[in-house]
């Protein structure tokens, strides 16, 4: 059977030849933006509040004559610096990671096997399958096709796709534009048909290179998570802002020295500066993403995260996400007589046309799971017989459409002038091609009720022949006479009754969509646990429904059958309408319009087109419905870890900023906190809330509570009073031990240094406590983090070199403590969580 697949080099490279081209030329890809330098990231950081406001109290210092200070600060700076790079490298990682996943995939042949590889380690030479839906990886010549259109509006900005030939001897160079083109352009989308093309060109030497197109970074809009979030920081920097000037007033007025106004003015800045704010926010989404892409979920963009947590419906395909896409065939109908398709065994020969005409009708190298079941059987089978036909030319493909569920390719048969038609499709479809009378159609339909009741996928197969030079525009035309039926089985993966029954704990509906018959979308419904699933919706019914009626039938209808792609986004919108968050999972280029509509699209990154991939917010890299409720959970658990990080920050700062403030007002008052020790709690804040949150387990609660509301602030005035409630306890507390240190006459050093131990102590304590918003202190301790032992063990170093080292002691201008006054300090500091341990315990009943 010669058909589109033939070739000059059926074998294709070798993988010695692929890595000899990758050594010569590169990979596969144009310029984009690159990773920030040293220098970039040192230039970032100078614009940043916080290093100004270093440099000024490091200058204000040098100013006054405290030289080691004044350095001390000024060296601060280099930390800082190490932080920012040390964040942004491993945001940058992942990233990278993701990058690398998110590049177009492609279809390629070599050393004899068709494998599917990233769009970027294409070479010259390769062999490359094109099918509707892929996107052109590299220049390339076409070596054969079947209605081979391609959109190249990214190249010529025309939005009208244009069609393909094949390479004749003689073709010289094209440039382009325009119809016939023996060559597919990188970059440019197959939008019908398919074909084998041999790439000539890539990377910078591809027409999209040479025009300069790099594929650069889009500017996307800020998600309303970064919106809320740099409202929050403009007010807080406000407040700070004025409280500095206010300080820095009343200092100068009550005790007569500017500069040191300046300095406690920069202190309480210092303190109020929310800094960590939009830097958590990055490292949080990119290395939450980072994680998802390791649990096969690759998100392409930052804001479905957001939204996952407020999914309240999953609409899933049936084919490949809940069963395993290992199609075979397992039974066969001939029109009288049902047979059971048993490896090993032979089959009778009544039945070899039924798989005769279905190889004819399916491609010689297929993709679909479907096809590939009809030509393993045939392989197994029917190999070295009359009934496989190498020798026989392929004239025409029609193509399957949503008017017309079958498709069929024409032959010429050599050595006759008589050309035979195969088709296959839907059964319905092909009692209609057949012209089947009533009686017919009646008795074939029991057999597929029969095929489709044990939850088979059933296909009609039928076959024409005719002799003539014009070949009609439409199916009908040709006189099919019917065969018979092919059953496929395709079993339920194991993980997804677990999984379905976690989404209705968790809140979520799950419905599924499916093009199988009823009875066979009921059985399968029941198997895996979806709920009413005597309730279905079938695509004819659906075609005909008021958007109203769908409104009000889809909110109890949880499965929908024979549906074809275009249908699906009808439902997005009726569940849209019904105010419901909708997930939906895609794989063709029919799917792109429900999952760019849906509010978290989910392409499929095995089976799916290029085109589902882009109009999707997450790709599913196993296309497994236990990994998109996998991927529920991990956006739950980011988004908890978010919300406990700034509230720890939150938490942190109101003692800062209190402890700060306050003595300002009082001139006899000593002061607690100078720069250098704000500096210090910034280097136990910053690593506490980027590294230990965003490492935290998820809550043992996260998959059973309801959806978050989409449009409840995901930093809410509740929150908010509920964080700056556990600041305010560990103000109180600060205070309480500054206050009995000055009642017992502790000197102007041995406060401060009383009051900031139990700031640093209080300090470790919320950070434990806020680990977990529903679990106790003791268990938290025992939950493994290992970013905990090393900022929580480092804190507690440092801070005993401070207090044993007489130049550190200077620095800090404390005094030493004696081990009793330590731990009484530690029992004051840990004292400041016990009421929010408390409030845990009383929400928990």
């Amino acid at each position: 059977m010669k058909t589109t697949f033939q070739m000059e080099n059926p074998k294709g490279l070798t993988q010695h030849e692929v890595d000899q081209k990758l050594i010569n030329e590169g990979y596969n890809e144009l310029p984009s933006s690159k990773p920030k330098s040293i220098i970039q990231i040192a230039l970032g950081v100078v614009k940043e509040p916080m290093f100004l406001l270093l440099v000024a109290c490091g200058t204000l210092y040098l100013v006054l004559g405290d030289i080691q200070e004044g350095f001390m600060l000024l060296s601060f700076v280099f930390v800082v610096m190490g932080i920012e790079f040390f964040q942004e490298k491993k945001t940058e990682k992942a990233l990278d990671a993701l990058k690398d996943l998110a590049s177009p995939r492609a279809l390629v042949i070599r050393n004899g096997e068709t494998i599917r590889i990233a769009g970027r380690d294409v070479v010259t030479d390769d062999i490359v399958v094109l099918q509707e839906g892929d996107r052109v990886p590299a220049d390339a010549v076409v070596l054969s096709c079947i209605n081979l259109s391609a959109d190249e509006s990214l190249l010529t900005g025309e939005p009208v796709p244009v069609s393909k030939r094949e390479w004749k001897e003689g073709d010289t160079t094209f440039t382009p534009g325009g119809d016939e083109l023996p060559i597919v352009y990188s970059g440019s989308m197959i939008v019908q048909g398919n074909g084998i093309v041999r790439v000539v060109a890539t990377a910078l030497n591809t027409e999209i290179g040479k025009i300069g197109k790099a594929l650069q970074s889009v500017k996307e809009e800020p998600t309303q998570l970064k919106r809320e979030m740099g409202t929050l920081v403009k007010r807080l920097a406000i407040i700070g802002a004025a409280l500095c000037v206010l300080v820095i007033v009343i200092y100068t007025l009550t005790r007569g020295d500017l500069l040191n106004g300046f300095l406690a003015g920069i202190t309480l800045a210092m303190a109020m500066l929310p800094e960590e704010f939009p830097v958590v926010l990055t490292i949080f989404l990119a290395l939450g993403a980072w994680r998802m892409s390791k649990k096969n979920v690759l998100t392409r963009n930052p804001a479905a995260v957001e939204t996952l947590g407020s999914a309240t419906v999953l609409c899933t395909d049936k084919t490949g996400t809940l069963t395993q896409n290992k199609m075979t065939v397992t039974r066969l109908y001939n029109g009288n007589d049902f047979t059971d398709v048993v490896s090993g065994e032979t089959f009778t020969d009544p039945f070899h046309e039924i798989i005769e005409y279905g190889i004819l009708s399916s491609q010689a190298n297929p993709f679909d799971p479907m096809e590939k079941a009809i030509i393993n059987i045939g392989d197994k089978f029917l190999q070295n017989s009359e009934h496989i036909h190498t020798d026989w030319i392929m004239e025409k493909e029609y193509s399957l459409s949503k008017e017309l569920l079958a498709m069929s390719r024409v032959f010429s048969n050599t050595g006759t002038k008589e050309q035979v038609i195969a088709t296959k499709g839907a059964p319905e479809a092909v009692f209609d091609l057949c012209h089947l009378d009533t009686k017919s159609i009646e008795k074939y339909e029991k057999a597929v009720s029969e095929m489709a009741s044990t939850g088979l996928r059933v296909l009609g197969v039928a076959r024409a022949k005719i002799i003539q030079d014009v070949l009609p525009s439409i199916q009908h035309d040709f006189e099919f006479e019917f065969l018979g039926l092919i059953g496929l089985s395709d079993p339920i993966r194991e993980n997804v009754p677990a999984a379905v029954a976690e989404c209705y704990k968790a809140g979520i509906r799950v419905i599924m969509i499916t093009g199988d018959y009823p009875v066979t979308a009921t059985n399968i419904g029941k198997d895996i646990g979806i709920k009413n699933p005597e309730l279905f919706i079938t695509g004819s019914e659906l075609e005909k429904m008021t958007e109203i009626e769908l409104c009000k039938r889809i909110q109890k209808v949880n499965i929908f059958a024979r549906v074809i792609p275009e249908q699906k986004l009808k439902i997005v919108n009726a569940l849209k309408k019904n105010n419901e968050i909708v997930a939906m999972t895609g794989d063709g280029v029919n799917d792109a319009p429900a999952l760019k509509a849906a509010n978290i699209g989910i392409a499929m990154g095995e089976k799916g087109t290029d085109v589902a991939r882009e109009a999707s917010s997450l790709v599913l890299m196993d296309d497994n419905f236990s990994s998109i409720v996998g991927a529920v959970k991990m956006g739950r658990k980011i988004f908890d870890n978010l919300q406990k990080a700034l509230a720890y920050i939150f938490a942190i700062h109101v003692p800062i900023a209190g402890l700060s403030l306050i003595p300002v007002f009082f001139a006899d008052l000593p002061l607690i906190l100078w720069p250098v020790h704000i500096v210090f709690l910034e280097l136990i804040i910053d690593p506490a809330c980027s590294i230990i949150f965003e490492a935290e387990k998820e809550e043992t609660n996260v998959m059973s509570r309801p959806p978050k509301d989409i449009n409840e602030p995901f930093f809410g005035a509740k929150k908010i009073l509920l964080s700056c409630s556990q600041g305010i306890g560990i103000l109180v507390i600060s205070l309480l031990v500054y206050f009995v240190g000055l009642k017992m006459g502790y000197s102007e050093t041995g406060v401060r240094t009383l009051t900031f131990v139990t700031l640093i102590i209080s300090n470790i304590a919320v950070i434990l406590s806020n680990r977990s918003w529903t679990s106790n202190i003791f268990t938290i301790l025992f939950t493994p983090n290992k970013a905990v032992k090393w900022v929580v063990g480092g804190a507690v170093f440092f801070l005993l070199l401070i207090l044993n080292i007489q130049f550190l002691l200077n620095l800090f201008q404390f005094e030493r403590i004696s081990w009793l006054e330590l731990l009484v300090c530690t029992a004051a500091g840990f004292s400041s969580i016990i009421w929010f341990e408390l409030y845990k315990q009383i929400k928990k009943v």
